[in-house]
């Protein structure tokens, strides 16, 4: 097949950006023609805030980029992986206007929490599951503790929810854990159009010893990684084993402070990825702490791959990834006694440890290896392509989003309208439960 790929880079980069590459390549190791369009979110920098907010409900410039790319290598299928901001839901409507299929990988919650994550004040948040626009991100602002660039993002998702773009312009919804599944369910999604396929590793690393004496964490040095429990694990309750913490973030300079303040943390910052595969393949265990619903950490698979057990936080995929007592420990997110405890359990029974290495690495073995993957990716694909051919002629405007669409004057005013509706509804249920909203 002839795939297009698209990816919005974010400016720091992540395993998003991983999974993108990765795919595209192993596409083409299997004989796949991959055509790569993508933008970067450094060009935010030069361009004024109203244009980047415009460019966030839709961006004329991508969409004629792709029209134009489309027009001439047409290609089979467009897998889409992020595509805020700037590629933004306008890349849809050019495959759409070729009869090009969509597939959209799911990597975070966008598309019912304007943050992502679903996640304030360090702790699990849905306040705005469900909801037609996320008033409650607005009022927190929960985008970048900006009011204004959350309310941007919310006018997008609103909009776009009027319009009916990811349930008429995306054929396939690719999620890459059943709970992300069962999340995205409940936030209106049609069951029927999302199929479960996790991420993986491109090249198979072997397994490591586990010889190093070592606890591991590796991921962005950020609050809702659960950066604090994982540091209160071992300097208030004096988790059993040395720590190694590799990774770069908001938080780096607490990581570091935090080493100096006690010779069994250390903070190594950014290593090469062939690195970061021997330390967890030495590593007694990897450290999980998230605080969010993470969809399918890379780390973890990279673990499981080294044959090292994973201490994980029991939230989103990471408890149905790792299996409690055979391939690691689960704890209670930002619970940071329990995170000792658990590494006091990995360490209480020495014997059981290599029958967990073993077991963390048949994990690997039968799920995330790229063979297996590239024949689910393909066979999407195709059920794409067959969606569209069923969906074709059908029109995905409603007569609302139609109005708005052809003048830009009106989307402040849908914006508005919306916000409104959405908030006395919500004051409507909350009077039958005989609460009181403000």
């Amino acid at each position: 097949m002839r795939v297009l790929l698209c990816h919005n880079f974010y400016r720091q980069p992540g395993g998003e950006d991983q999974v993108f590459a990765d795919e595209g390549d192993l596409l083409e190791s299997q004989g796949h023609e991959v055509i790569r369009f993508t933008r970067h979110n450094d060009d935010i920098e030069s361009m004024r805030k109203w244009k980047a907010a415009g460019a966030t409900l839709w961006n004329r410039e991508t969409y004629a980029a792709a029209c134009d790319l489309i027009r001439r290598r047409r290609p089979d299928v467009m897998h889409c992986h992020n595509t805020f901001p700037l590629l933004s839901p306008s890349i849809y409507a050019a495959a759409g206007a070729y009869g090009v299929p969509v597939v959209q990988t799911l990597h975070n919650y966008r598309l019912l929490c304007p943050a992502a994550l679903f996640l304030r004040d360090g702790r699990v948040c849905e306040d705005c599951m469900g909801k037609l626009l996320a008033w409650p991100a607005v009022v927190h602002a929960c985008y970048r503790e900006n009011r204004a660039a959350t309310a941007v993002v919310a006018g997008m998702l609103a909009f776009h929810r009027l319009r009916g773009t990811w349930l008429h312009r995306v054929d396939q919804f690719i999620a890459l854990s059943e709970f992300s599944r069962r999340k995205f369910i409940e936030g209106g999604l049609p069951a029927e159009g999302i199929v479960v396929k996790s991420n993986f590793m491109r090249n198979d690393p072997l397994p490591g010893r586990g010889a190093g004496g070592y606890a591991i964490f590796v991921g962005r040095l950020a609050p809702e990684k659960g950066i604090s429990s994982l540091l209160d694990a071992w300097q208030k309750h004096g988790a059993a084993l040395p720590l190694k913490i590799v990774g770069d973030g908001p938080l780096l300079e607490q990581v570091r402070a935090a080493a100096a303040a006690d010779s069994r943390i250390e903070c190594l910052g950014r290593r090469p990825n062939a690195e970061i595969l021997d330390l967890i393949g030495d590593a007694v265990c990897l450290v999980l702490p998230s605080v969010c619903y993470e969809s399918c950490p890379k780390t973890l698979i990279e673990a499981f791959a080294k044959g090292t057990p994973v201490i994980a936080a029991a939230a989103g995929a990471m408890a149905e990834m790792v299996a409690d007592g055979r391939t690691g420990f689960h704890f209670r997110p930002g619970d940071s006694q329990d995170l000792a405890n658990k590494v006091a359990a990995l360490l209480a029974e020495p014997a059981g440890l290599p029958a967990m290495r073993n077991a963390a690495r048949c994990e690997f073995e039968a799920k995330y290896r790229p063979a297996e993957n590239a024949l689910r990716l393909t066979a999407i694909y195709r059920r794409s392509i067959e969606r569209s051919a069923n969906k074709r002629g059908q029109s995905p405007f409603a007569g609302t989003a139609r109005r708005v669409l052809r003048t830009n004057g009106d989307c402040p005013l849908l914006f508005a309208r919306a916000m409104a509706d959405s908030r006395s509804l919500d004051r409507k249920r909350a009077a039958r439960r005989g609460e009181v909203l403000p």
